[in-house]
């Protein structure tokens, strides 16, 4: 059965800058095209799973996110790696505006946008690994039955529902 290596966006594949919407404000984290390569050349699916608030909130639209995540994608096929799908949830419960305000099992913690990319590919979840920088990637994981949770933090270990934590990603190709 086949596997993939979830991945967050901001914090995870890029440095967290609030609201993300354009090339020129992405810096991609250390390491991402390393592990990404690694872990293309050992067969995973490479599937990203991003909570976009700022549309919900009218930062930014959706075609303005469409057009980054394209330029995103560019920047990895550039490089011999390919990004199978982009998975967004820009609903948020309290901050959306209109149809936007409302609850998503869309929406980390929840697990639908991983669900919608098991079933897409036909994955294992157990045989597949979650990369997240925040502890609701953690919980969307573990709600999915994701085999192997890693959260990337900068300094210390936090309270999380995560297997291990890492500090950068470099270190984390050692769990592919």
């Amino acid at each position: 059965m086949n596997r993939a290596l979830f991945l967050d966006r901001d914090g995870v594949i890029n440095q967290e800058v609030n609201y993300a919407h354009r090339p020129d404000q992405i810096v991609f984290v250390e390491g991402i095209f390393d592990l990404c390569h690694a872990a293309q050349n050992l067969g995973y699916f490479l599937i990203v799973v991003t909570n976009q608030a700022g549309i919900g909130r009218g930062y930014y639209t959706e075609a303005q996110f469409h057009h980054l995540t394209q330029w995103i994608d560019y920047q990895f096929k550039d490089r011999g790696i390919l990004l199978h799908e982009t998975y967004f949830c820009p609903d948020h419960p309290d901050h959306g505006l209109g149809p936007y305000k409302k609850e998503s099992f869309d929406r980390k913690p929840h697990p639908g946008m991983i669900l919608k990319g098991i079933e897409k590919y036909g994955l294992s979840p157990e045989s597949s690994l979650m990369i997240g920088d925040r502890e609701t990637d953690m919980q969307a994981a573990r709600a999915a039955c994701i085999g192997t949770k890693l959260l990337l933090c900068p300094e210390k270990p936090q309270q999380t529902d995560a297997d291990c934590w890492i500090t950068g990603l470099h270190q984390g190709m050692e769990y592919l």
